[in-house]
């Protein structure tokens, strides 16, 4: 009997015991239950909020338009295209590899290529698989519906001049940055800022919904250029022309406003298309007009002879002996070519490009007073343009390892200093433009002060005496007719590393219209011509004849020697308005007859004794 009552004892002691200790640990469990609720969603709800958002919501970019870029005349030039760009996620592509060639048949991609590609960016989230196609083609790619694959809108830039404005624009790179030129020039200007949004994706990474816009995209400003791209194109043709049919290697042509240092066009050779970028060479792509040097040959002498006048060394009338044809320095020996040109007066000197005339007359100036005077027209001194990678020059100072006994002498007629064609044509400005030299531009209404470096009187008298050039000088393919032309020809022998190249030069032309009342300012550089006419009267002169023919035509320029139009048109070679009437050029002179190696020996000293002078060549 008592065995049996303390087992039941032991029973009901035992239940009671796990009873509390159950009761004990359910309520041990709630209260951590509702502590941990209360951590998650009232202390750390931030962290956890984050990490739900980081599972389906994403932040995408919104693409931005780059600023437009047009002429003078509000023509595009520059502007930016709607394109899409296929991307994709590797490691969701990747379990699927059943649609990789599906994939690769819409992207005319070999599939091994495009499985490659996969395999390597197997730990990432992103790759681009097509940059900057047509959206409709993106479009059906993205219809297919193939996993972790997407299209993002993107903008292209395209130039629809092509070729003629390559070198003034440059191009932008993939992302659509500005890489040369004046995109690169005006980059933060252009480019704009993208914007961004918040979206909800699927698990398959499809936008379900937009619901925020976390910063609106700002387009990218608009910009004016001084370029007119009808005179540019003109341009570019007609420089075209002459570098083909003188099988030059190249060239150059600046076209500047005179009183607002606007550049209203320039054109190189070779040149690329901006469209297509990949094929064109470096060498191609450089704007030979602001990087590129060449000695300026007799277009310096006009600058020697207005620093002469500033001066008062010489007045207009003053005589120069150039007798006998040839003048001795010390040890060397300088001469003129074609001929002996015997007793000039100060036009003379530049009507008949004698150097020996402009080697006395920079004899009577100070050495520091000419170098100062050359590097107050630009030379020596980056013009400012805005443009990359201009070029300041090279101008050897007095006292310097490069000024020699002979430097001053040899720069007064071009030689022995290195400038740009824009230097060339911000320095004809400054003589067209009352002596005031002004910095270019390349942006329509960019006002620059003027510095004045000559009197007006003295850059209106070096004008009429470039006129002379073109009505009974070397340079009357320059002629317009019912216009005054003033300017000066000049050709330089290239200068290589083993010094001065026998039978390769530099043909170039520097010249002001109408002469009366400056306009524009003109320079034309053919390069390395290897055909038979060797003379920038031959060859870069007509050049400035055809271009700015057009450009007064087209800026609706009067005639400012309307008497020379009505003989013509009296004499039946012309008709109807002067205005749109193309004048005829002067009979080319014989080819044959110049021999331009004999120039280039008696422009640069040599250590002869004096001889007679060279037989007669027409400059």
């Amino acid at each position: 009997m008592n065995a049996p009552r303390r087992n039941r004892n032991r029973s009901q002691f035992n239940l009671r015991s796990r009873m509390l200790m159950v009761g004990a640990g359910l309520g041990l469990c709630a209260v951590t239950l509702v502590g941990r609720a209360a951590y998650v969603q009232l202390v750390n709800s931030d962290f956890y909020q984050r990490q739900g958002e980081a599972r389906y919501l994403r932040e995408v970019p919104i693409a931005t338009s780059r600023g437009m870029i047009t002429d003078r005349n509000g023509e595009p030039v520059a502007v930016s295209t709607p394109v899409a760009s296929i991307w994709v996620n590797p490691q969701e592509l990747l379990r699927a590899p059943g649609r990789i060639p599906e994939l690769a048949q819409a992207l005319s991609l070999p599939v091994d290529e495009l499985t490659a590609k996969l395999t390597q960016k197997a730990d990432k989230e992103f790759m681009y698989l097509r940059r900057r196609m047509n959206p409709d083609v993106a479009e059906q790619i993205v219809a297919l519906k193939i996993p972790g694959v997407f299209a993002q809108r993107e903008f292209r830039r395209y130039y629809p001049q092509g070729e003629a404005m390559a070198h003034v624009l440059g191009f932008t790179n993939i992302d659509d940055h500005g890489q040369e030129g004046l995109e690169l020039a005006f980059d933060e200007w252009l480019r704009g800022k993208p914007g961004a949004k918040k979206v909800i994706r699927d698990r398959k990474g499809a936008i379900v919904e937009s619901i925020d816009l976390v910063r609106a995209a700002e387009p990218g400003k608009d910009l004016t250029l001084s370029i007119d791209r009808r005179i540019q194109f003109l341009a570019m043709r007609e420089l075209r022309n002459a570098v083909t049919a003188n099988e030059a290697a190249g060239g150059s042509i600046v076209i500047m406003d005179v009183a607002t240092g606007e550049i209203l066009a320039m054109a190189n050779l070779p040149t690329y298309n901006p469209n297509s970028v990949s094929g064109a060479t470096p060498d191609a792509r450089r704007n030979r007009a602001v990087t590129d040097l060449v000695e300026p040959g007799s277009t310096m002498k006009p600058l020697t002879i207005a620093t002469a006048l500033q001066h008062r060394v010489v007045t207009p009338d003053t005589i120069i002996d150039t007798n006998p044809g040839y003048l001795s320095l010390g040890r060397y020996t300088i001469r003129d070519v074609p001929r002996n040109n015997g007793v000039l007066n100060v036009t003379g000197v530049i009507t008949r490009s004698s150097n020996i005339g402009a080697a006395k007359i920079v004899a009577r100036l100070p050495d520091q007073t000419f170098y100062d005077a050359v590097r107050a027209f630009g030379y020596g001194v980056a013009p400012h343009s805005g443009f990359p990678g201009e070029s300041a020059g090279v101008v050897p100072s007095p006292g310097s390892p490069g000024w020699y006994g002979t430097t001053k002498t040899t720069m007064s007629y071009g030689y022995g200093l290195s400038v740009t064609p824009l230097q060339i044509a911000q320095a004809y400005s400054a003589l067209a433009n009352g002596g005031r030299v002004i910095q270019p531009t390349f942006v329509k209404g960019q006002h620059n002060e003027a510095r004045q470096v000559i009197e007006p009187a003295v850059a209106q008298e070096v004008v009429r005496m470039m006129e002379t050039v073109v009505t009974q000088g070397g340079a009357k393919q320059a002629a317009i007719l019912g216009y005054h032309v003033a300017g000066k020809t000049g050709t330089a022998r290239k200068n290589g590393p083993n010094g001065y190249e026998r039978g390769h030069y530099n043909l170039l032309f520097a010249g002001v219209v109408p002469a009366t009342n400056p306009r524009f300012a003109a320079v034309i550089v053919v390069n390395d011509p290897r055909g038979r006419l060797q003379y920038g009267g031959l060859v870069s002169a007509p050049v400035f004849h055809h271009v700015m023919e057009g450009t007064l035509r087209l800026m609706d320029v009067p005639p400012d020697d309307i008497q020379s139009w009505l003989a013509a048109q009296a004499a039946g070679k012309v008709g109807g308005n002067p205005l749109h009437n193309p004048a005829m050029l002067p009979v080319p002179q014989d080819p044959a007859e110049p021999n331009i190696d004999a120039e280039f020996n008696a422009a640069i000293p040599t250590a002869t004794a004096p001889q007679p002078a060279t037989p007669e060549v027409r400059q």
